[in-house]
């Protein structure tokens, strides 16, 4: 009996022992499987982030490029309204001065400015000056203000900037001479009327200008007042 009961349990190990032996390769198989799954989950979630980040670096990039053009467009739309008020301010003259043909010009200075500026220099105020003379002796007078610039940068800012100029001028002649402010009309003009060649740091020069008119109408006694046009 002990030896049948051997004889089983040999027969039992062995059993286990094939089982064993006949699983395990699949246990293994089935485990590699697994990493390989789970590597390829990895892989493909990898995949996945580095394609919504394309998406969103795109998307990104698009509405930057979008931005951009509209800020473009609303550049060029102010460029526009710019160069339709300096052409307004032009019209004002005319109809705010009743017959303006009958002024004649009288005297006239020109005064220039360094690359992005609109502060008068000593020189400046000497031609202003000079200038200033011929205004206290004139009877119905007006005074056309003409700043300008060269062709380097933007359309609007050269706006901005030639009306700068024209401010500065005013301001000068109308503190220290005691100008009238109805008696100044100023048009800022950026680039858009060039006195000289804009391809000679000479010609450039001369654009970055601002210019002063004096208008006399002897027989008109005075020119209806109107608000200043200076900032």
């Amino acid at each position: 009996m002990a030896a049948g009961l051997a004889v089983v349990g040999a027969t039992g190990c062995a059993t286990k022992n094939y089982v064993r032996n006949q699983t395990a390769p699949l246990v293994d198989q089935a485990n590699q499987l697994d990493s390989k799954t789970a590597a390829n989950n990895r892989q493909m979630h990898d995949v996945d982030d580095r394609a919504q980040a394309g998406i969103h670096q795109a998307q990104g990039a698009a509405d930057t490029a979008n931005q951009n053009a509209q800020s473009a467009a609303r550049a060029a739309g102010d460029a526009d309204t710019a160069a339709g008020l300096a052409v307004h301010r032009a019209d004002t003259l005319e109809s705010v001065v009743k017959g303006l043909d009958d002024y004649k010009p009288v005297g006239k200075v020109a005064v220039t400015f360094g690359f992005d500026k609109a502060v008068l220099t000593n020189d400046d105020r000497a031609e202003l000056d000079g200038f200033a003379e011929q205004v206290g002796s004139a009877k119905g007078f007006i005074l056309e203000v003409t700043g300008g610039t060269d062709s380097t940068g933007p359309a609007q800012y050269n706006y901005d900037l030639s009306q700068r100029r024209a401010d500065a001028v005013v301001q000068y002649l109308a503190a220290k001479y005691e100008i009238p402010a109805h008696r100044f009309y100023l048009i800022g003009i950026g680039k858009d009327k060039a006195v000289a060649p804009n391809t000679t740091a000479e010609g450039r020069k001369q654009n970055r200008r601002v210019e002063v008119r004096l208008l006399s109408n002897a027989n008109a006694g005075d020119v209806p007042t109107q608000t200043a046009d200076v900032r």
